[in-house]
């Protein structure tokens, strides 16, 4: 989930090219309403948006799934101490800093995503 359409849709784009089914969403509403019909294993979220902070949907989504919550990754541009504050209120499980490398989020969704 990320407001810079071209960024979630080049990531869900990528991720259906090696067999993920994906759902882009370009804001926090938008990203609940599909997390509550797709159930994701993943989610990528973006920290600062408009209307809803990515920490804020990270919290969200976890009171949402209960015990059969997504694994949520931070995808953002910030590093800062205060967005890392941030990060680890919402309880991310992953903190990736854009751009990101295509192989590094591969190998960190594999890492996740193995049974």
């Amino acid at each position: 989930m990320d407001d810079n359409r071209d960024v979630a849709d080049s990531a869900a784009l990528l991720l259906e090219l090696i067999g993920y089914e994906t759902r882009a969403c370009y804001d926090g509403p938008a990203a609940l309403e599909q997390a509550a019909t797709f159930q994701p294993d993943v989610c990528l979220i973006d920290l600062n948006m408009p209307g809803m902070n990515g920490d804020e949907l990270a919290v969200r989504l976890r009171e949402q799934a209960g015990r059969q919550s997504p694994v949520l990754i931070v995808v953002t541009a910030m590093s800062d101490e205060n967005s890392r504050h941030r990060i680890a209120a919402a309880n991310f499980d992953q903190h990736l800093t854009k751009p990101v490398d295509p192989p590094q989020l591969l190998a960190v969704l594999t890492r996740f995503l193995q049974p």
